[in-house]
């Protein structure tokens, strides 16, 4: 069972299908594009409707169940293994992981480095935790991902700004907690990572390229890291502290880390396949490693093949076109006959609205490449983006 149908999940039904086994896509838009892989059985339900969810599993007797790329699945995916006696994370651990506030005080309470946070709920809370920073400050939804109502705060005094930064983040809240963290200087990562019996194996870091402040949208990912053995080892154990401290013992993680002044101190951790085509294309591409395949074995019980094949270059940069209706785009066709480009995609339609670059949904489009080294790809990756052209009404 597969939660999600996008083109998000996509690759996990197509792996799953590939692999032989009987998969049952879950997705709560009846014409979502993984429904229309020839037989798949389709499911529409809520991804994060936790009852129906653990309620269908039983009556297909499924053997495993995952998701990729979103975080708010994971408490349905804990519950089915639970009820279902399968492999997986428990419902403590999938809370850890798809709450911010919770992960945070977990992450505290192990002594795992994270930057200092305050956990609110009320505007007047707000406003008096925000006295505690002199300097500027991060707010972000306890539980929402995608970047999604979070925005940087520079003028750490001006009440105007600190109200409408309260209700933009409040908006995205489900809980309804907001979180206030020292911003972090420094150069932000992804580490990819599968769990076995308790033994965490780091499979690639990635470079991340974000649009800055203030919503802080992910632009682009670089595989391998252009950091040196000793900072990749220290990365590397502060990923595994973080995965131990959420209580993740099988299957993936997604740690984002920022390296500041002090060294290595986590963001968050998803305890599942990471997005933005990092593990889905990214990962394999740069190690020939199957990430998703991986997973899949994972879950049912089965051992995966996490051995390095190569070592190459992958890059993803995201594309984004003027503000307005989008008329026409050209320039693709030409773009995917340039060896080593591996894909060109597009979120958004002709005779979309795009809008202002607040978070991950409102980006446009993709390049991917797959070079020698990771300074090819980059090259390559961003000559192609600029190849691009969009015409706007």
């Amino acid at each position: 069972m597969i939660l999600g149908a996008s083109i998000l999940q996509l690759p996990a039904i197509k792996k799953a299908k590939e692999m032989g086994l009987d998969v049952i896509a879950v997705d709560m838009n009846p014409d979502a594009i993984g429904f229309k892989e020839e037989g798949v059985t389709k499911v529409l339900i809520s991804t994060i409707d936790t009852p129906r969810i653990v309620e269908a599993a039983r009556h297909y007797k499924i053997d495993g169940i995952m998701t990729l790329c979103t975080d708010m699945p994971m408490q349905a995916v804990a519950a089915v293994c639970e009820d279902l006696g399968l492999v997986g994370v428990s419902r403590q651990t999938a809370l850890n992981a798809t709450n911010k506030a919770e992960m945070r005080k977990c992450f505290k309470a192990h002594g795992v480095p994270i930057p200092d946070f305050y956990i609110v709920r009320e505007r007047n809370e707000f406003i008096n935790a925000a006295k505690n920073f002199t300097s500027k400050f991060i707010v972000k939804p306890a539980d929402n991902s995608g970047n999604r109502g979070v925005e940087l705060i520079t003028d750490v005094s001006n009440t105007e700004v600190l109200n409408q930064a309260f209700d933009y983040s409040k908006n995205f809240s489900r809980d309804g907690r907001i979180l206030l963290e020292e911003y972090m200087e420094g150069d932000e990562f992804s580490v990819e990572t599968m769990s076995i019996a308790g033994e965490c194996h780091i499979i690639q870091i990635t470079d991340k390229l974000t649009s800055g402040a203030p919503y802080f949208v992910e632009m682009g990912h670089t595989q391998p890291t252009k950091y040196n053995t000793e900072i990749k080892n220290r990365i590397a154990e502060v990923t595994k502290a973080g995965v131990k401290a959420l209580g993740i013992t099988y299957g993936p993680s997604h740690t984002e880390i920022k390296l500041t002044s002090t060294g290595p101190k986590i963001v968050e951790i998803g305890a599942r396949l990471g997005g933005g085509c990092i593990t889905t294309h990214l990962v394999p591409l740069s190690t020939g490693i199957n990430m998703v395949e991986a997973n899949i074995r994972i879950v049912l019980g089965e051992k995966p093949d996490l051995q390095q094949k190569f070592e190459k270059g992958a890059a993803i940069r995201f594309v984004q076109s003027p503000v307005g209706i989008l008329k026409s785009i050209a320039g693709v066709e030409d773009i995917r006959k340039i060896p080593g480009i591996v894909e060109v995609g597009f979120f958004k339609e002709i005779g979309e609205r795009i809008s202002e670059l607040h978070n991950g949904l409102d980006r446009v489009g993709y390049v991917i490449a797959q070079c020698n080294t990771r300074e090819e790809a980059v090259e390559l990756c961003e000559k192609c983006a600029e190849m691009i052209h969009f015409e706007m009404e």
